[in-house]
């Protein structure tokens, strides 16, 4: 205990000396700093209430995946389908692309484990499903790192019809006594130039990690919270979802994968994890393909190299695919014949997303319903944070 208090000290000294403010009487003081609501961080001064819908909405998830984070982590992987469609209800013609960076601290098996951001959906699930809670001896963590990667190494996109949001998400304070660490202060600085908001959730209740967390959100123009230490996730089920995703399993049949050996390895994989996707989160992926406005997203099953979604899509034709580019079972076809293929494959997809539709309608309106009548999980991960895209994407 001893050890620990001295550490949170510490970092909370080093906190002052970096920032050069006090954590009390300053408006800086866990007292002083409420939940902030303003959301302009826009390039040249530009707030985002001032900018129309937007065409493109990029989110990245700063996660610590240390051993104290594991509710966390099992809870994000549940929810990041419906986080994913809590955004497209806001903005269902806007591209959605998200990312993840997962952080420890030095001497772990990593320091930071970033994936860019993606409108593969899928990919971005796939990876966080192989995130483990592990690591972290003493009380800080690479933070800093971790905020420098997601916002000087992710590739956010330029332009005022853009809207860009970084979720900081852990337990513990960041180590402020790395050398050739970026302070936190500095990357800051960095993320307003971009237009970047970044929220902070504190899991847990850490007197220090409550004002580094409150510190970060005020100097990231974003917002604060604090979430169960568990990431307080209540997953609600429904009649619907073994149908639902009885019907996923299907669409996953209507897969092919094409291009690279490593690119239809890659498919096979994000659909057999899609596949092994418990009944609620297969409902949120169905949801979220379903509330598409273009008719080639609505079709897309696993993300990026499925030849039907691009086929559909017009990015691709399937009789001048070459042959190597092929999984094995289509080679020997003449194009003619390839295409037709691919032609009934994209009909049973139409076919059964159909009936999927109608079935996330009924699920949708169940959930709603009972998130209404129930408190419980309003302080959760996912809670919260659609919270924060309520108040910062409208």
């Amino acid at each position: 205990m001893n050890k620990f208090i001295l550490a949170s000290g510490l970092a909370t000294a080093l906190f002052v000396a970096v920032t050069g403010r006090s954590f009390g009487g300053d408006g800086v003081s866990g007292q002083g700093v409420a939940p902030q609501t303003e959301t302009r961080a826009a390039p040249s001064g530009t707030s985002v209430a001032d900018i129309g819908a937007p065409k493109r909405i990029e989110i990245a998830f700063v996660l610590d995946t240390t051993g104290s984070m594991g509710g966390l982590i099992d809870g994000a992987k549940r929810k990041i389908w419906g986080i994913a469609d809590e955004v497209r209800k806001l903005h269902p013609d806007a591209e959605i692309r998200i990312g993840l960076v997962g952080y420890r601290d030095r001497g772990d098996a990593y320091v930071t484990d970033a994936t860019d951001l993606s409108t593969d959906i899928h990919a971005v699930y796939g990876k966080l499903l192989d995130f483990r809670a592990q690591g972290g001896g003493d009380w800080p963590e690479s933070v800093n790192e971790a905020l420098a990667v997601a916002v000087g190494k992710l590739s956010w996109t330029s332009g005022d019809d853009t809207r860009r949001l970084v979720f900081l998400v852990g337990d513990a304070p960041p180590h402020m006594d790395y050398p050739q660490d970026v302070p936190f202060t500095d990357t800051l600085k960095i993320a307003a130039d971009k237009g970047i908001l970044v929220d902070a959730l504190q899991c847990g209740v850490a007197a220090d990690t409550e004002l580094a967390w409150k510190t970060i959100s005020q100097l990231g123009h974003g917002r604060y919270a604090q979430i169960p230490q568990s990431g307080g996730v209540v997953q609600i089920s429904t009649p619907w979802d073994d149908e639902i995703f009885q019907i996923q399993i299907r669409l996953n049949r209507t897969i092919v994968p094409y291009g690279s050996r490593q690119q239809q390895s890659e498919v096979r994989a994000k659909a057999a994890k899609a596949a092994a996707a418990p009944a609620a989160v297969a409902s949120d992926m169905a949801s979220y393909s379903a509330r598409a406005t273009k008719e080639a997203d609505r079709k897309v099953v696993t993300g990026e190299g499925d030849l039907v979604a691009d086929v559909i899509a017009g990015r691709a034709v399937a009789g001048k695919v070459a042959t190597k580019d092929l999984p094995e079972e289509y080679q020997t076809l003449a194009p003619a014949d390839l295409e037709a293929a691919i032609a009934a494959k994209s009909a049973e997809r139409q076919r059964l997303q159909a009936d999927l539709g109608r079935l996330v309608a009924k699920r949708d309106a169940m959930v709603a319903e009972e998130r209404i009548k129930a408190p419980a999980g309003k302080d959760g991960f996912d809670r919260v944070v659609e919270d924060m895209l309520h108040s910062q994407l409208k």
